[in-house]
Formats: structure tokens, sequence, C-alpha cells
């Protein structure tokens, strides 16, 4: 690794440690994700990555006035950081072989990737669960922010070939949650049945979109075609919800 050129590219691309720029990261993602999948063979021989990493190691996101363009800060870390973890274990199935004892043990032991702390922000070690839960969830108050967090899984929301940006995060989030909600491998509805089958995404997390299920539907109504969107409007409690699975394979 050119750790020269790590260090030479990361100074380019600091504005300054108060307001950091994403473009690195941007072109990072268009080189190596294309329609959700990341090239993740050719990723990790890219010195680019690393240096990305630096940038978010010397940053302090606390600085950042903008809460949106602090959001997409830490957006950006736990994807960036995400794509780290794989390209150190590469080649492997899933992120969850990344656990001790698997996804289920792992997570009664807090033994998941998602609990190590190998991310660096502002020269704090911080765990990926710190990032999403202690951060981006608790802080911000924005249930979008699940149709932008990528955990290396094929049913997670598709990677989006640029970084998120403070000054369009709204149209960001709004597209991703578009994307996300037309993908049927993923959420597909029954309008004549009033069945609505979604992410298991929804479930885990339906508390930051509302109360209950109807408030959850009206939720993602936004996100839908005009007719399905009506049709939910108009009465959500009349809609059943089904949960799909959750492919975990690699979103390679």
């Amino acid at each position: 690794m050119n750790f020269l050129l790590i260090f030479i590219t990361a100074l380019f691309f600091i504005s300054s440690v108060d307001n950091p720029s994403h473009e690195l990261f941007t072109q990072i993602l268009q080189d190596y994700v294309h329609d959700g999948r990341v090239n993740y063979r050719e990723l990790r021989n890219d010195d680019r990555l690393a240096a990305y990493l630096a940038q978010l190691a010397a940053a302090n996101p606390e600085a950042i006035a903008d809460q949106k363009a602090q959001l997409a800060f830490w957006i950006n870390a736990y994807n960036a950081y995400t794509l780290k973890v794989i390209c150190d274990n590469y080649p492997v199935k899933s992120i969850n072989d990344l656990h001790t004892g698997g996804l289920i043990v792992g997570t009664v032991l807090k033994k998941t990737v998602w609990d190590k702390d190998f991310a660096v922000i502002n020269g704090k070690r911080l765990t990926l669960n710190q990032i999403e839960h202690e951060i981006i969830r608790k802080r911000f108050n924005e249930p979008r922010i699940h149709f932008a967090l990528v955990c290396a899984a094929k049913s997670c929301p598709p990677l989006r070939s640029e970084a998120f940006e403070g000054d369009h995060l709204d149209e960001q989030l709004d597209e991703q949650g578009r994307l996300f909600f037309s993908q049927k491998d993923k959420n597909f509805f029954e309008l004549e049945k009033k069945v609505a089958h979604l992410s298991k995404i929804l479930d885990w997390y339906q508390g930051d979109f509302g109360k209950n299920d109807a408030e959850l539907l009206q939720y993602l109504s936004r996100f839908l075609p005009t007719e399905l969107a009506a049709s939910i409007q108009a009465d959500p409690k009349k809609w059943q919800i089904k949960y799909t699975d959750y492919d975990w394979s690699l979103n390679e």
C-alpha cells in the first residue's frame, strides 16, 4: 500500500477538518458501485479508500454547523467503514461470516463485526453500531437513514454511486426511499388484497417510522406510486403487513 499516496490524496481532499469534503468518496463509489452492487475485488486494491478513511479519522463532525451536512458525514462514514471491513476480509460470502459465532450468537454476545471499534472519527475509535444507533438514530430523528445505510447485504438498500452531501441530502434520501420501495425483492405490494410485503428493516426499526403499522404505512406511502399511495393513505388500517426474507449475501 502506498502510504505517501494516501497521505497526499487525503490532504488534497480535506478542505477543512471542520468542513470535510466527500468528493473523494464519490469518485470511489462511481468507480466501484453500479446498480447498488460493489466490486470489492477491485476496490480492495485502491488506496483511495484508505485516503478517504484517513480524512474521516482527522475530521471533527461536531464542528460541522449544518445539521444536514453533519448527518451526511455520519452516513458516509458508516458506509465507507463497511466497505473497508469487507475489503479487509475479502473474499467473503456474507458480512455475517465476520461475526464471532455467527449472527445470532454474535448479536447476543455483542461480538458482531458491528461491535468492533475499527472506525476512527476525529481520532476516536467507534463501532458501526455506535455510529448507527448512538449517533445517527439518536441525534438526528431521520427515518430515511434506513434507506441510506448499507451493511453490505443484498437486502440492504442499494449503495449509491455517490456520497451523501448536506446541500442536497433531502433529495438524495427521498430518491433512496423511492428506489428501495421499487425493488420487488425487498418490498412489493398487492393492491387488490391490500397486503404490503415489506423489508425486515421496517420490522426491526418500526419505531423510527411510527407508533404502529398504520403510521409506518402512512410514512412509506410518500415513496410509492400514486395509486398505491392513495390506497394506503385513505385507510392504512385496512392494509396487512408481511415481511420479506432478508438476503445477507454480499452485495457484489
